[in-house]
């Protein structure tokens, strides 16, 4: 299997992740699994004419193109020419290099979120009117349309992520080389279900505060970020908590709430990230799945059997009360 990899509207951070692949590394992985790497504007020798002539080759069919990757929103401005952004030495738009190669893909991949749904490119009056490949924030459409196949029948698969997780982009691209994937492994978003269906919330290390609703009030508390600074982890479709960054870390574990950066229009949520909005006190954003009437009781008996320890530690920045030993 053999891989092209594009960049467009983006800040190339989706490949600064995906060469912290670790245990094995990228170049092992892709090696095990026989996959060949054409061209990576970061990681390949060939540039200029030889980069151009490969581009042709493959669009023109006399080589065979199984995975198109594509990281960073697509620019389709102005007017729909795509020419605020025109491939180096080419006068030919990005979005018009992109939709030839990919109607000769096997596969077609959006790494990251501004590939997938536009993401922060695409925030704010959108002057460059940036889209994702596939979507234009939760709606269908995108630069290559609602309608688009690749070869094997598939959408484009969204590997979503603000920046994506490199053993998200690794297991996708082994999963294909090794069985391919199938319409049902995809969720409602075409996001890979092996990490979608799990959530941030799933084996987030503040769970015990989060269960007694014992709520930090500023960054550096231990306690849940839900109530009061923004937190998503109960509604982000992701497994960054079970999968940990480095093999250590995560957003939440770093102190910092999860903006749900996996999902379209994360961007701009209309409040600050750090703000949680509510109504009588009540979180607009509740946990997935989860009925209102069910949160409140919920909410109002935790509180009420929180221990001391819980809820004294949750707003400090260290443990300040130790866990007590059972006689």
């Amino acid at each position: 299997m053999n891989i092209l990899w594009l960049q467009s509207g983006g800040c190339g951070g989706c490949t600064m992740s995906l060469l912290c692949a670790e245990s094995p590394g990228l170049l092992d992985t892709l090696a095990n699994a026989g996959v060949e790497l054409l061209w990576h504007p970061s990681l390949s020798e060939a540039s200029g004419a030889e980069v151009i002539a490969l581009l042709e080759r493959l669009v023109e069919g006399s080589q065979t193109l199984d995975v198109l990757c594509v990281e960073g929103s697509i620019l389709r401005g102005p007017n729909g020419t795509g020419a605020f952004h025109r491939l180096a030495g080419t006068d030919t738009a990005m979005l018009h290099w992109v939709q030839r190669l990919a109607d000769k893909a096997e596969y077609t991949l959006a790494i990251g979120t501004c590939a997938a749904f536009g993401g922060i490119t695409a925030a704010g009056c959108n002057p460059t009117d940036a889209c994702g490949l596939q979507y234009d924030g939760h709606l269908l459409g995108g630069a290559l349309g609602k309608d688009y196949r690749a070869r094997s029948g598939l959408p484009v698969i969204n590997v979503a992520g603000c920046p994506t997780h490199p053993g998200w982009i690794t297991e996708t691209l082994m999963l294909l080389a090794l069985q391919g994937m199938q319409l049902d492994e995809l969720d409602a978003f075409a996001r890979p279900r092996f990490y979608s269906d799990h959530l941030a919330h799933h084996g987030c290390s503040r769970n015990e505060y989060y269960e007694y609703k014992a709520s930090a009030e500023k960054p550096s508390d231990l306690g849940c970020m839900m109530e009061h600074l923004g937190c998503l982890g109960t509604q982000a479709h992701a497994d960054c908590n079970l999968r940990l960054w480095n093999g250590q870390g995560s957003c939440t574990r770093a102190g910092y709430a999860c903006i749900n950066c996996t999902a379209p229009e994360f961007e701009e949520p209309g409040h600050p990230f750090l703000h949680t909005p509510n109504i009588a006190g009540i979180p607009i954003g509740l946990p997935t799945d989860m009925p209102k009437a069910w949160f409140v009781a919920l909410a109002s008996l935790s509180k009420a059997a929180t221990p001391k320890r819980v809820r004294e530690n949750a707003q400090a920045d260290h443990i300040v009360v130790q866990p007590g030993r059972k006689k």
